[in-house]
């Protein structure tokens, strides 16, 4: 009985109302493109994981963004200012540390921590200061710019920690990748088919994981004061600790993007921190459906494949095109371009569904 109940807890919380897809058509998609994403390595060259791998590392900073923005209404420019404190984390830690006794994986996992401490302490004073609506973009966003600044003029030799420089502009190199302790014999995760299933594994279980948070209390309390923080907070919930707890999250999956790019670089530079970096996950989120982690994620995975592809011609070039897609988006697709397609696809089954009865 005890079994029963709890699996039917975890379908519901999987399949919950705050988000999209339900049902054996949905997840058989789901494991047929995770099948693929698994046998992917056995036909493509090295290059082509690797490139994978950096799309990967950039979801989880667009899923925590699409958290705070799309289910608790908190719009951020402060998700790459995570992403560089932890990747500068992930840098000193493993240089001074090394990478023997699975020490790269440690550094990692500190570097999340350190990146969610830094956002509790900016979001403490955030909400409970009350800062809300465009002022707390602009807070977010200046303390972005201010850690992109403080990096960049670090390039004198006495900006060190420990034996690891920071080296301003130049940016942080050399740190050993992900490694894992295998008898004697450690397993070193270059860019390639291991890093790759690594991250995979990591982006399947965060997915999942915002899934079942998503669709349980804590998610349901986002949404209610998303849409009326005056009825939710009368209703005797503590909006201020649920804003913190889901700026919290997100900034760690924004750290755990900047840990897990450098561990795939080996190398971080403060242009990571940069306007253009801070706006570029906006136009994801955006472009994808920010009210949704589905198409959050796959909106996502397009726009920097075609960023990547646009790249090839001038990165101004793509620049620009990136924010013209950002104003079609606004104006013609508020919802998202991939949340458009997936509402409208709903609409027209439900149309010829009925036709078809009658």
């Amino acid at each position: 009985m005890a079994n029963s109940l709890s699996k039917t807890l975890f379908h519901k919380r999987l399949e919950g109302p705050q988000t999209l897809g339900k049902g054996k058509g949905f997840w058989s998609g789901f494991l047929l493109v995770l099948a693929v994403a698994c046998v992917y390595p056995l036909f493509a060259d090295g290059y082509d994981v690797g490139n994978n791998v950096y799309f990967f590392n950039w979801v989880f900073m667009a899923l925590g963004l699409c958290l705070i923005w799309g289910y608790a209404g908190i719009l951020s420019f402060g998700q790459v200012a995570f992403f560089g404190i932890a990747g500068y984390s992930y840098g000193i830690l493993t240089l001074n540390w090394g990478a023997a006794y699975g020490l790269t994986l440690v550094s990692l996992g500190l570097a999340v921590v350190i990146a969610g401490l830094a956002a509790a302490l900016l979001g403490y004073f955030l909400f409970y200061g009350r800062i809300n609506g465009v002022f707390l973009g602009i807070v977010t966003l200046s303390f972005t710019l201010v850690c992109e600044r403080f990096m960049a003029q670090t390039a004198g030799p006495q900006w060190t920690v420990g034996v690891a420089r920071l080296n301003g502009f130049n940016g942080m190199g050399g740190m050993p990748p992900l490694t894992i302790p295998w008898f004697g014999n450690d397993i070193r995760l270059f860019p390639d088919v291991q890093l790759y299933y690594l991250t995979l594994a990591l982006l399947v279980a965060v997915y999942l994981g915002l899934r079942m948070l998503l669709n349980s209390r804590f998610g349901n309390v986002l949404v209610a004061l998303r849409d009326n923080p005056e009825r939710a907070e009368m209703l005797g919930y503590d909006i201020r600790r649920y804003q913190l707890a889901a700026f919290v999250i997100a900034s760690m999956l924004a750290g755990l993007s900047g840990a897990l790019y450098t561990a795939w670089g080996q190398y971080i530079t403060p242009s990571s921190m940069g306007m253009t970096a801070a706006a570029l996950p906006i136009i994801w989120v955006a472009v994808g459906g920010r009210g949704d982690i589905t198409t959050a994620l796959v909106g996502t995975l397009l726009v920097l494949a075609g960023f990547q592809a646009l790249t090839v011609h001038g990165s101004q070039y793509a620049l620009v095109l990136m924010g013209v897609l950002l104003v079609v988006t606004v104006l013609a697709a508020p919802q998202g371009l991939v949340m458009g397609l997936v509402t409208l696809t709903a609409r027209l089954r439900r149309r010829f569904g009925k036709e078809a009865r009658s």
